[in-house]
């Protein structure tokens, strides 16, 4: 499915055809402008604190920059029949991946969430987890059956458990409440009763209450983070801290490409914290840029909604454009502190090879469920 030929060769002028080229454009200049905050971000802490070559992070991040856009042309091109028949099976691959990192996960800084592959070292199963469980949860509540309507929401809701079980053992609790924000969002995109919703929503609450109680050693972490946002005294908060003054040192225009200092004192700056390292060398104004840069992919894909009378497209599209809007918003809110610390990175902006494949996957299902060719009843431009 996946090979070039000729076929796939007529794919490609077909895709350009028929592709939104503004999201298209969009998707691409977000990815390099993750290259240019990388070599910015990366460079002078490898070449004083690493014992490795000054461009080390840089190159890793243009190699995976260079897969990540071939990712999303060959997913852009495929058939949007074959692709929605493809994508389950996917998810069911992504799920066991992630059942496996308990026992054949790699463990850093506590936390055991990565997976080593000869070809993709420390990949993070949960990336291409979240548009595929996404994708699947659509699939499942417009189901054309007999099945009554709330007890597809209880089977997705059922699923949806189930991973958060395995990322909050692992532990991520960002990633938990990445998901069930967006699974919130689709299900009131569906039209499903808020009473209910409500309901499931303290079910959530209450579950994990109950673990934070009752296995302390385990889950009290998400307590103690809670605990240290409102109480910064009394607890570890160096690197939200950090963040903030760099924020304000940054100002409206920032202090110049590679004057910032965040990236020297937070170890992981060029990750979870990299909206901040922007914000420090080029100012709020970048960041703002970046955001309307955001949103407005997630207007123009929305957009084509309103003019598709395919229920599984439009509630995949609503989900994945709700998944990369809200990520992107609670990596801003942690990196300025209205959020407490969760470890979640920026799509397409921050280093990692696992995010920005997930950021490809995103991308790249947009880009073919908005096409002009997958969309019956669009509206030309």
């Amino acid at each position: 499915m996946f090979s070039f030929n000729r076929e796939n060769t007529s794919l490609i002028a077909k895709m350009w055809r028929n592709v939104d080229k503004q999201i298209l454009f969009l998707f691409i200049f977000l990815f390099l402008l993750g290259l240019f905050f990388s070599f910015s971000s990366t460079s002078s802490v490898v070449a004083e604190k690493m014992n490795k070559q000054t461009y080390f992070f840089f190159i890793k991040h243009l190699i995976f920059v260079l897969i990540s856009l071939l990712l999303v042309l060959i997913i852009s091109i495929q058939d949007k029949d074959r692709l929605i028949k493809l994508l389950p099976y996917l998810f069911f691959v992504s799920l066991l991946l992630l059942s496996l990192v308990p026992l054949f996960g790699v463990e850093v800084k506590g936390s055991k969430r990565w997976m080593d592959f000869p070809f993709l070292p420390r990949f993070q199963p949960v990336e291409l987890l979240k548009p595929l469980f996404i994708i699947f949860a659509a699939k499942i509540i417009v189901l054309e059956n007999k099945i009554n309507i709330y007890r597809r929401y209880f089977y997705t809701f059922l699923i949806l458990l189930f991973v958060i079980v395995l990322l909050i053992n692992q532990p991520d609790l960002g990633q938990s409440l990445l998901l069930i924000i967006t699974w919130i969002t689709m299900i009131f995109v569906s039209g499903f009763n808020m009473v209910v919703l409500t309901i499931l929503g303290l079910v959530f609450i209450s579950v994990i209450a109950l673990l934070i109680i009752f296995l302390p050693e385990k889950f009290g972490y998400v307590f103690l983070r809670i605990k240290t946002f409102f109480d910064p005294e009394s607890g570890d908060n160096f690197q939200s801290q950090k963040a903030l003054d760099a924020i304000k040192q940054g100002g409206l225009t920032g202090q110049g490409m590679g004057e910032g200092i965040l990236k020297d004192k937070v170890p992981e700056a060029h990750t979870d914290y990299i909206i901040a390292v922007i914000s420090e060398e080029f100012g709020a104004i970048s960041v703002l840029f970046i955001l309307i840069l955001f949103l407005f992919i997630g207007y123009r894909a929305l957009s084509k909604i309103f003019f598709e009378k395919d229920e599984f497209l439009k509630l995949a599209l609503s989900g994945l454009v709700s998944l990369l809007i809200i990520q992107t918003f609670i990596h801003v809110g942690v990196n300025i502190r209205l959020l407490p610390t969760t470890g979640m990175t920026l799509p397409f902006l921050s280093y990692g090879g696992s995010s920005l494949i997930g950021s490809a996957f995103i991308a790249g299902v947009i880009l073919n469920f908005t096409r002009k060719d997958s969309t019956r009843y669009f509206k030309n431009d």
